[in-house]
């Protein structure tokens, strides 16, 4: 199925948002929840697949959205189509602060990796599909790493990542990255996760036991700073507020 041509822009800089312009009946999908405002004359239907195979039976959307939830992501796609007259608009905000990739597949050789929870929506006709990483290491080990997402098709598809995004192209060279930190790859990337160092780098580098290995030629989106080591964080000043007599660093602020 050929994807939908849809027109956007981003809005934002630390939080960002895309606002999607949309034709009469062109459709956009989304991550169930992630819309943040919608023009009048624009409907919404949450369905059980992402809509690139129309002729799709049952099982084959039941299978479709069962490997959804193994990815952590919500059984449905949220489907928002222009039913009025004329250029009518839609806007996903991120589940957490950070930055939007506007990804054109088709300048992708139609097809990009992604971490399970970075997609966000995608012009109708986007294949999203679950993938395995195969290597022994990120089965494991890997965490983050070991179950991807697969975004197909030849239009548009945006995908979120936490604080700043790095784009690195590698030709034929060999990068390492903290596991939490990838955000995506082009499909000419090879992907896995490799131990840490020696012994007492893994046990007092602070780095983790394991690291992302990116090689080949091709570009690689990274984050610099995934929800992981924001929650990290944020609990790590929850606990040391309560150590400090429960207002903590805001007592000293206000004192």
């Amino acid at each position: 199925m050929q994807s939908h041509e849809i027109d956007y822009k981003i809005i934002g800089r630390d939080v960002q948002l895309v606002e999607v312009e949309l034709d009469p009946k062109e459709t956009v999908i989304a991550e169930a929840g992630a819309m943040l405002y919608m023009e009048d004359g624009i409907g919404f239907e949450s369905k059980m697949g992402d809509g690139s195979n129309p002729g799709a039976g049952f099982f084959d959307k039941l299978l479709s959205a069962g490997s959804r939830l193994i990815t952590g992501e919500s059984l449905f796609l949220t489907h928002f189509t222009n039913q009025g007259y004329g250029k009518k608009h839609v806007a996903f905000s991120a589940p957490y602060p950070g930055t939007i990739i506007p990804v054109d597949l088709r300048q992708m050789g139609g097809t990009i990796i992604v971490q399970k929870d970075a997609f966000l929506c995608a012009a109708l006709g986007t294949k999203i599909t679950m993938r395995f990483n195969k290597k022994i290491g990120s089965g494991l080990f890997g965490g983050e790493g070991f179950i991807l997402q697969q975004l197909s098709g030849d239009g548009k598809a945006f995908i979120h990542a936490g604080g700043t995004v790095i784009e690195r192209r590698l030709n034929n060279e060999i990068l390492r990255v903290d596991t939490g930190c990838v955000v995506g790859f082009e499909q000419s990337i090879d992907f896995d996760i490799q131990q840490a160092g020696n012994l007492r780098s893994m046990v007092f580098g602070g780095e983790g036991l394991f690291l992302a290995t990116l090689r080949g030629t091709g570009r690689v989106w990274l984050q610099s700073m995934p929800i992981r080591k924001l929650i990290h964080q944020l609990s790590s000043f929850g606990t040391n507020s309560r150590k400090e007599g429960g207002g903590g660093v805001l007592n000293n602020i206000f004192q």
